[in-house]
């Protein structure tokens, strides 16, 4: 095994990817888009990975922005940690500055490319491979209204309890926007001149992810965070024209059963995603954008500490995880997260996966930051991830082996 390197980042001036539905690393490998909060203000930064050194991208002073994940942001105001996401062909990171959506290209030039409309609140956005689109999901903003900030401590994500969860609204968000009939949508911006050039409603749906299909931008993929019946209503495709359902009952799947971060496969082919079968059994899923061909595959059952699963950018065959795989005899430290990045080379005909470690990241899972999320490089030769073991945030890269990179 490689041992990993630290790129950025520390107890100092912590340093974290990107959410891990969008690239960190510019596709010509030249330079990594990260996220630093100094006192209350995150900003993007990127740090030049052939010479060295780091510049600021954006200079953010009215704190987080209320967003999906971070719910203790301020309504409106402030950077959104979970709006960015970068088009690495051309270098340009995409962003929320409260209800204005810009953009910051290589050289720290700000656009403003329009306004999120009136009582909505955002979560993850996605921008095409062509770079002409940009995916901002909202929802209405009677989902987040509280009327009281008291935490009920019972939500949790993966079966466990998480530092960022503990915070979100006391009240079950997907119940109230099946309840009371509200609405998230599906806007779609033109990155050349800001227009908005979808518009599609959602109803009764609380949508946090979105991913425009890597060979055809008219598909989105998307989901419905936290829903009951997730077995069945996580995982959808707007095709341009309906919506698909891609994971229903059948063939010993069941409403019951958990599934959760769907991505596309680097060629569009299939999506990938991953859970927990209603005895508890992990697994990871694949299914096509057609919809109605899942193939699940469990895990052993001491593959039980969570973990994310994330696609090649070359190789439908090959993805990188942070969780679920334990070397064979050792002891388990305390926690609810795994504790190794690992490869699997997956053979979906056959329903086989070939684990293979890369390091251990040390992360402590204490919070919704400090998750791994480990991404392919652009040449599928590394991995990135970031780690805050020691106390202070960091990203950190590891080689693939030889024989695989």
């Amino acid at each position: 095994m490689n041992p990993p390197v630290t790129l950025v980042g520390g107890s100092e001036n912590p340093a974290q990817l990107l959410y891990f539905t969008s690239p960190s690393v510019t596709a010509d490998g030249r330079e990594l888009v990260f996220l630093r909060k100094t006192g209350d203000n995150p900003n993007l930064f990127a740090l030049d990975l052939v010479h060295g050194g780091e510049r600021q991208l954006t200079f953010n002073r009215e704190g987080t922005l209320q967003s999906y994940v971070y719910f203790r942001g301020r309504p409106h105001q402030g950077f959104g940690k979970a709006s960015v996401s970068l088009d690495p062909r051309r270098g340009i990171a995409y962003f929320l500055q409260g209800d204005e959506i810009c953009s910051v290209n290589r050289h720290g030039e700000i656009r403003r490319l329009n306004r999120i409309p009136t009582g909505q609140m955002t979560a993850f956005t996605h921008v095409s491979t062509d770079g002409r689109r940009l995916c901002v999901p909202t929802v209405d903003e009677r989902a987040f209204a509280e009327e009281s900030t008291a935490d009920s401590g019972t939500n949790l994500v993966g079966g466990k309890r998480n530092e960022v969860i503990r915070e979100k609204p006391a009240h079950d968000i997907d119940e109230r926007v099946r309840r009371e009939q509200l609405s998230s949508w599906l806007r779609v911006y033109d990155t050349a001149d800001g227009r908005e050039i979808l518009c599609e409603r959602v109803p009764q749906a609380w949508i946090t992810h979105v991913q425009f299909s890597p060979v055809n931008p008219d598909w989105i993929l998307y989901n419905h965070e936290w829903p009951a019946d997730c077995g069945i209503r996580r995982l959808w495709l707007w095709d341009g024209a309906t919506h698909r359902r891609l994971r229903s009952e059948g063939d010993d799947r069941h409403r019951e059963d958990w599934t959760c971060h769907e991505m596309w496969e680097p060629d569009g082919a299939g999506i990938i995603y991953h859970g927990k079968f209603r005895d508890g059994t992990a697994f990871i899923g694949r299914v096509s954008p057609a919809g109605g061909d899942n193939v699940e595959i469990p895990l052993p059952a001491e593959y039980h500490r969570y973990g994310h699963f994330t696609a090649g950018t070359r190789r439908n065959d090959l993805l990188v995880s942070d969780g679920y795989w334990h070397p064979a005899g050792e002891p388990e430290n305390e926690g609810w997260g795994g504790e190794w990045i690992t490869l699997q080379r997956i053979d979906w005909a056959r329903r086989t996966i070939a684990w293979i470690p890369l390091c251990r990241h040390h992360s402590l899972w204490d919070c919704q930051d400090s998750h791994p999320h480990p991404i392919f490089g652009p040449d599928e030769k590394s991995v990135y991830f970031t780690s805050n073991a020691g106390g202070g945030r960091s990203i950190c890269r590891v080689d693939l082996p030889a024989k695989l990179a």
